[in-house]
């Protein structure tokens, strides 16, 4: 396992550090031995750390490529002008340090993966109570429409014996008059 720790710096003309917030580095790590295979490529800030572990032992190329977004001019393609002072602290084999780090990184992750969990159950909860709540509203509507539904068919029914019953009144109205 090789950890390594990089602080970048821009300097001017007269060798003074210039702390430049948009400067951005890119770390390749390749393994020479095996045809170039490229282990590590990260975008990180101006100062941050790169791992990797090393199945086998041989040479390693390890590559630093400063850019600024969006600054040095439109002819510079974002490249920095000027020089930059590269501070490299590489650990090697200190794998006991970066677990424990990597530790408490995990447990923070696990816990966030708890509550996530635990924000998903009470989601599904609610849904679940959400559904309850639908069919019982969705029955009580069907038996509302379906007592609407019977009463304007009880009321078509009187309806319909209160025409023949005026009807049949009406006719015998005239036969008695002798209209008819």
């Amino acid at each position: 396992m090789v950890a390594g720790h990089y602080k970048a710096e821009q300097v001017d003309s007269n060798k003074a550090a210039i702390n430049n917030p948009d400067l951005k580095i890119q770390v390749t790590v390749d393994e020479v031995f095996d045809n170039d295979h490229r282990v590590v490529n990260t975008k990180g800030g101006a100062t941050g750390k790169f791992t990797f572990s090393a199945a086998d032992s041989g040479e390693h190329k390890i590559c630093f490529l400063p850019s600024i977004p969006g600054g040095g001019g439109w002819l510079s393609g974002g490249q920095v002008s000027g020089a930059i002072r590269l501070t490299l602290d590489l650990a090697i084999g200190e794998t006991s340090q970066i677990e424990s780090t990597d530790k408490s990184k995990i447990s923070e992750i696990v816990q966030k993966v708890k509550d996530l969990n635990g924000r998903l159950h009470d989601i599904r909860r609610e849904q679940v109570f959400q559904r309850e709540r639908e069919a019982e509203f969705r029955d009580q509507s069907e038996s509302t429409n379906a007592r609407v539904v019977r009463w304007s068919l009880l009321q078509l029914v009187v309806l319909g014996i209160t025409c023949a019953w005026q009807l049949s009144h009406l006719r015998a109205f005239f036969i008695k008059q002798k209209l008819t």
